[in-house]
């Protein structure tokens, strides 16, 4: 009797071992962020910016909050410490701690209070002309949505968003400007429309009268990712607009959509052909965006679930998060509570991590199914090239 009960209990006794494994790896992760949240204390840049990387990286694959919330004063001090003393990369990886760092925490008092610290900080780098571009341009970007995340201040929401305008709108008296200093414009632009999307609509007119006319002129400028980065936004503000006045009239929309219809067709020899394609794509929908208000929707798969992208503002905030999380995005969309409420996609689904391991495809399997695609698509080019040839020898 007693073999058989042992042997009736095998099936328990493998969930009890895969629970001892998963809690034993946890204790394993957050006793090396213990160590990495040491090292940030380094004499050396190396080694503290080594330590933010691992940092990064644990934030950005796992949800941390009884972990973090424990430590959230020690990483506060870490960031702040690192961002002051540290230049150029080491700076540019604790922005992006400081923002993981509130996305793990939540809207709440906790990411306000890690806010209210780091953003006089960021500021400062930001306004630094002697700190590294890589560095202002990952401040400009990450203070905005550190305040995106945390703030319940509309007063810290509106300073934030004027320190954003004071760096971008010197692009609209520039004829043009190195590519670093565009690449920071561009990150303050996308900063302040983020921004823009939670202020109050009477916030959203005032800031549409006075931008709205004048970012056209970026349009025109030598950098196709900031003319990208400006059309985009106009795109967006012509939805926030018609959302806060459905008869909204923009008295210059003929010049502007000629001005559009220009870029979607864009064929000057003289600009890479990447770049005009890649433009071309992106102008095609903010000229249908600015002409009839429409958006060419798209669908995120992640786990067993999908979310519709159908709206500039969606997909402006998907973009940002995206760019933080990078290959956690989906992760998070899973079970990040904060994230989910963001995209109102509810409460995280209850799935164990047998399940979401189950879920995710192997490398090797992606490597298959990338082939698959490749040889598909190579046969269907190869058929088209040989009825060309066909064409070219009968005439």
């Amino acid at each position: 009797m007693s073999h058989c009960s042992s042997f009736s209990d095998a099936a328990s006794f493998a969930e009890d071992g895969a629970e001892v494994d998963e809690e034993a790896a946890q204790e394993d992760f957050e006793f090396k962020l213990k160590g990495l949240i040491d090292l940030t204390m380094d004499k050396s840049a190396k080694t503290r910016q080594a330590a933010l990387e691992g940092l990064k990286n644990g934030l950005s694959s796992k949800i941390l909050y009884d972990f973090i919330l424990e430590r959230r004063l020690t990483l506060t001090d870490s960031i702040e410490r690192c961002l002051k003393k540290g230049k150029g990369e080491e700076q540019r990886v604790a922005a992006s701690l400081a923002c993981l760092l509130c996305c793990q925490l939540g809207s709440g008092i906790e990411s306000e209070e890690v806010f209210k610290t780091l953003a006089p900080v960021l500021k400062n780098i930001i306004s630094d002309r002697s700190a590294s571009m890589p560095a202002r341009q990952a401040c400009a970007s990450y203070l905005g949505l550190c305040c995106f995340i945390a703030t319940d201040d509309i007063e810290d929401l509106y300073m934030t968003m004027e320190c954003m305008e004071n760096v971008f709108t010197k692009q609209y008296r520039s004829e043009g400007g190195t590519d670093n200093a565009s690449a920071l414009h561009i990150q303050a632009l996308q900063s302040w429309a983020l921004l823009l999307t939670i202020c109050h609509s009477s916030e959203v007119k005032k800031k549409i009268d006075i931008h709205l006319h004048k970012l056209p002129r970026l349009l025109s400028c030598d950098n196709v990712n900031l003319r990208i980065a400006a059309g985009e936004t106009l795109a967006l503000l012509f939805e926030l607009a018609r959302e806060a006045d459905a008869d909204f009239y923009y008295e210059d929309l003929e010049p502007l959509t000629e001005t559009l219809k220009g870029l979607a067709t864009d064929c000057n020899k003289h600009r890479a052909k990447v770049d005009r394609r890649k433009q071309r794509s992106v102008f095609r929908d903010v000229l249908r965006a600015v002409e009839d208000g429409e958006f060419q929707s798209e669908v995120i798969r992640f786990g067993r679930e999908r979310m519709h992208i159908d709206c500039w503002v969606k997909r402006l905030t998907y973009g940002v998060f995206k760019e933080l999380f990078g290959s956690g995005m989906q992760f998070h969309l899973m079970t990040n509570g904060f994230l989910r409420s963001i995209f109102e996609l509810g409460p995280p689904l209850l799935l164990d991590a047998a399940t979401i391991k189950a879920m995710k495809v192997s490398r090797d399997e992606r490597h298959m199914n990338n082939s698959a695609a490749f040889k598909a698509r190579t046969k269907a080019r190869s058929k088209l090239r040989d009825k060309r040839a066909d064409v070219g020898e009968f005439f």
